[in-house]
């Protein structure tokens, strides 16, 4: 058999019918319910000008304090293919009566054609990690045909983008819900649709809104509402909540997984041993199978966590060997984990960048994590926690335990919130080992930084930056970094 009859002898996949372009100008206008002024491929979609790449389909959203079609001009400068506008403009364009449910409309599209298995991740606490390491494990497995929702893409605006850059041809595709009130998550899953759905774990964060974490646990399982039939629920089996979820679950999924360390858990974590580098080495009982797996990122929350992506990657029928290699390589991300080496006088010390998200269940996992790190002295620059409402007091007086249990030696705490520990650390600033706890609370950032310089970090410090996004300790590791 000659070269070219086995190539025509080839065996035909499914995707070979979908397009390679990701969008063209009749797909689109068809999806929107628009009219295109002209052809045009666009492979890939966006909504910040600033953000274009050649090619892309820039959508013009209009916000509260912005217009998006005042950045048509500039999208078209950065080699947008076309733009989505409520009005007529110069160069190719899509008229739409609204470009947010235009939006809607394009992930609606892009979910309907796609043939992969969809996973929907959602939770108070590491829902993006576990998002990450999904995308990850099954991205390797599929040889680079997997699709996710980057950043933080998980509300109103970010899912639907999210969905309307997956490709045609995508054999997986994993896509993170968040919320802040009742309903939201509900109408995102109507959207994403997936086949598995995981619920990382359930603490206080948008506690001011919801009220109790039962409401939090209600809100969070309505993501099971949008399974496809017969769809599979991952839900945290060492959870006080794990039965209200589990219950939630059952009225729509045609199995329920839970994962922990709990006797019940369907994905149990039977051992755990530090590896080189920081991470665990973890021993798992999968039901019919025990699996063995590095998790490079420290810390038991990636644990437990890690067990969730092996049930969810087993869900979708993806690669386990795939999965434990890439949590193997895989480290914290920027403001999630992070570990970076940084220059300090005599050598080096070590930042730790949580500054992306803080709740009080994250708080304490983190500085617990923080008190097995080896270090010449353990600095924690704690930043407020935010959408705690009239529990906020009780909930940052309470970082007191953990901080003294940490041995931690010196916080500084950033944000007016952060009153309710400084005074609790003012009653009795001693740690278990009789060691002062020295502290400093500051109003902003900038006076956090002048703090830190004016104690001097030192060879072997270990340093954690952990808060609310809204605080901005960003620019304090990036301070740090330089």
């Amino acid at each position: 058999m000659n070269a070219a009859v086995r190539i025509l002898d080839w065996p035909a996949e499914h995707t070979d019918e979908n397009p390679l372009a990701l969008w063209d100008a009749i797909s689109v206008a068809r999806a929107v319910r628009g009219t295109a002024n002209a052809d045009f491929l666009a492979s890939g979609v966006e909504i910040d000008s600033r953000d274009v790449q050649p090619g892309d389909l820039f959508f013009a959203l209009k916000g509260e304090s912005t217009d998006g079609h005042r950045f048509v001009e500039m999208a078209f400068a950065r080699g947008a293919a076309a733009v989505v506008v409520d009005r007529p403009v110069s160069g190719p364009h899509v008229l739409v009566r609204d470009t947010g449910e235009a939006l809607e409309r394009l992930g609606a599209a892009a979910r309907a054609r796609g043939r992969g298995q969809i996973i929907g991740v959602t939770g108070s606490v590491g829902k993006t990690g576990v998002k990450e390491s999904l995308f990850a494990a099954l991205d390797r497995a599929s040889r680079g045909d997997a699709h996710r929702s980057v950043k933080s893409y998980n509300n109103h605006v970010g899912v639907p983008l999210s969905l309307a850059r997956m490709p045609a041809r995508a054999q997986f595709g994993v896509f993170e819900m968040g919320m802040n009130h009742a309903g939201e998550i509900a109408a995102l899953t109507r959207q994403v649709r997936p086949h598995v759905a995981v619920i990382t774990t359930i603490a206080p964060a948008h506690i001011e809104m919801l009220g109790s974490e039962e409401a939090i646990a209600d809100a969070k399982a309505e993501i099971f509402a949008g399974l496809e039939p017969g769809g599979v629920a991952i839900i945290p089996a060492d959870s006080p909540h794990y039965e209200r979820l589990r219950a939630a679950a059952l009225e729509h999924a045609g199995q329920v997984i839970g994962f922990g360390k709990s006797a019940h858990a369907d994905v149990r974590l039977l051992d755990t041993v530090p590896a080189l580098g920081g991470g665990s080495l973890v021993t798992a009982d999968m039901g019919d199978r025990r699996i063995c797996y590095t998790v490079a990122a420290p810390g038991e929350h990636w644990v437990i966590n890690s067990l969730a992506v092996m049930a969810a990657v087993r869900a979708v029928k993806g690669d386990l060997g795939a999965a434990g290699v890439a949590l193997a390589e895989m480290e914290g991300l920027a403001g999630r984990g992070a570990r970076i080496e940084i220059d300090v006088p005599g050598g080096k010390a070590l930042l730790i960048d949580e500054s992306y998200n803080a709740n009080p269940a994250s708080m304490r996992a983190t500085l617990a994590q923080l008190g097995r790190t080896p270090a010449h002295r353990r600095i924690a620059v704690l930043g407020a926690m935010k959408e705690l409402g009239s529990h906020a007091p009780g909930f940052h007086a309470a970082l007191a335990g953990p901080l003294r249990e940490a041995h931690v030696d010196r916080a500084v705490l950033v944000g007016p919130e952060m009153a309710a520990l400084a005074q609790e650390l003012g009653k009795s600033p001693a740690n278990p080992l009789g060691k002062s706890l020295t502290f400093a609370h500051c109003a902003t950032v900038e006076e956090a930084v002048d703090t830190l310089r004016k104690w001097g970090l030192e060879r072997d410090d270990a340093i954690l930056v952990k808060g609310s996004n809204s605080v901005g300790l960003a620019s304090l590791v990036s301070a740090l970094s330089k």
